[in-house]
């Protein structure tokens, strides 16, 4: 398989990505960000209870 025909078919389905929306029904923005500020929050959290000798 060539780089050229390689790229022709990536473009091809970027292309058909944009006519469905690309985005899941199901995935709501403010709820993921939100669940990944907590997670991230928390290892955060537990990195700072393990580091106590500074």
């Amino acid at each position: 398989m060539s780089f050229h025909s390689t790229a022709a078919q990536l473009v091809t389905f970027a292309a058909e990505g944009e006519e469905r929306g690309g985005n899941h029904e199901s995935l709501n923005p403010l709820v993921t960000g939100g669940g990944a500020l907590l997670v991230l929050l928390l290892l955060l959290w537990i990195t700072t209870r393990f580091n106590r000798d500074r």
